[in-house]
């Protein structure tokens, strides 16, 4: 990998390369991405999504966007102290190329606003219910008519697949999705595999799968484009880890403070697992002059993420050759010294909140709405594609807006569309849909 690769500005269609030297600062490419995914559909409905606790009615917990925009502003310093210290360490990248730390900034903060952008409502329950209606559910039938990869897409669906469909699958009058800069789309991807074969090894990139096969040729170009193909295997991007450090900075955080302010973590007690986080930091007489709960709650919050970042950065700089190499296989927090902390937090949060009876209960309504809506949709995409539509089929795609679900291509991605579809609503519309339809 080299850092002039990775840094591409690059969009689907061009013809011509894209010089940093020739770009305008104040209206920076990275940046246009970023601009791109604040006015998408697909961010938009992020607003009713799950973050945690399903149709949460409370202003102060947090829904998928809200939790994008706080992992992406931390994204956004983490790539600005990163990028300062790259530009030093390889001063070329500046004084010949033209680069600047805002666009190491600019780039995370724009993949880490798209991060959860292809997760299906209600939380992994919804992914976990899309995969069970093909690998367990009435979608079996299907298996005979798709290959083996195509099949594993559904079985397996996964919203970081997902994510990267909506950001770069073309549509009717509408080439390469939102057209961001490969530079971009590079950072989004978590896991640059595809879903087969499966591949039990110790490495972070190879938890989960990152494209579907309907955007194979893209995906391939891209990892070309940015040097994140040796010719045997797909690398991750170096700036992807920061991403993900956002990410897991933000829900260890963040998803803990919405415990408390629901209350169902004590304030004490949580608030002591906060300090120990940053009492190297803190400022005790500041502290103890705060009169209210979520003074003294936002005053820790801030100190821990601003240490977590810190922490993150000097990681990412310490292993930057083994993020070039390929070789380092941990998220950057795994290595964190605070990793004791963090995994305190973590664990009361799995007791307290993620395993709460209020959490498991909407849970299964969320399960339950989703295999409604594909048991009607993906059949009646089914038999639309295949010319057998009867007349509920063509009532329910009423229901749709127009387009939303191709039915005119294979029958892999009629199937692939309609799951998107599903994967696409909001929490409420779902739930609206579903009852429409006999949930």
């Amino acid at each position: 990998m080299n850092w002039e690769a990775l840094l591409s500005l690059k969009r689907y269609g061009d013809t011509n390369k894209r010089l940093r030297t020739e770009q305008d600062d104040l209206r920076l490419g990275f940046e246009v991405d970023y601009d791109r995914i604040v006015f998408s559909n697909a961010f938009r409905s992020l607003q009713d999504k799950t973050q945690v606790i399903p149709f949460s009615k409370t202003d102060f917990v947090h829904t998928r966007l809200t939790h994008s925009l706080e992992v992406s502003v931390v994204a956004r310093s983490l790539g600005r102290l990163a990028g300062k210290s790259l530009l030093a360490k390889h001063p070329h990248l500046k004084a010949t190329l033209g680069y600047r730390a805002q666009d190491f900034g600019a780039i995370t903060a724009a993949a880490a606003l798209a991060h959860d952008i292809g997760n299906p409502p209600f939380g992994h329950s919804g992914e976990k219910a899309i995969g069970h209606f093909f690998k367990n559910g009435a979608g079996q039938i299907f298996q005979k008519e798709l290959t083996p990869m195509q099949y594993e897409d559904l079985c397996s669906f996964e919203g970081n697949a997902n994510g990267f469909k909506i950001l770069t699958a073309s549509s009717p009058g509408i080439l390469g999705g939102l057209r961001l800069s490969y530079a971009t789309l590079g950072a989004f991807i978590k896991y640059p595999k595809a879903s087969l074969p499966h591949k039990p090894s110790a490495h972070v990139a190879d938890k989960k799968f990152g494209y579907f096969q309907s955007e194979q040729p893209f995906f391939e170009e891209l990892m070309n484009e940015l040097s994140l193909n040796d010719g045997a295997q797909y690398f991750r991007h170096p700036l992807a880890y920061l991403v993900e450090a956002a990410d897991d900075i933000c829900y260890t955080i963040i998803d803990f403070e919405d415990g408390i302010n629901l209350g169902w973590i004590e304030e004490e007690y949580a608030l002591e697992y906060l300090i120990n986080l940053v009492r190297d930091d803190l400022d005790t007489k500041k502290y103890t002059s705060l009169s209210y709960k979520n003074q003294r709650l936002g005053y820790l919050r801030a100190l821990a993420i601003n240490k977590l970042i810190g922490n993150a950065v000097s990681l990412f700089m310490t292993h930057e050759e083994e993020l070039l190499q390929g070789t380092f296989s941990k998220a950057l927090m795994d290595k964190s010294a605070y990793k004791a902390q963090m995994e305190d937090i973590i664990k009361i949060s799995v007791q307290k909140i993620y395993e709460s009876p209020e959490v498991i209960q909407k849970e299964i309504v969320g399960y339950k709405v989703i295999s409604t809506l594909l048991d009607g949709l993906v059949m009646a995409a089914y038999r639309t594609h295949t010319g057998q539509a009867d007349t509920y089929d063509k009532l329910l795609f009423k229901a749709v807006p127009q387009g939303a679900i191709n039915t005119q291509s294979s029958v892999y991605e009629t199937l692939l569309s309609a799951s998107s579809y599903v994967a696409s609503l909001s929490d409420s519309k779902a739930l609206e849909l579903a009852q429409d339809i006999g949930f």
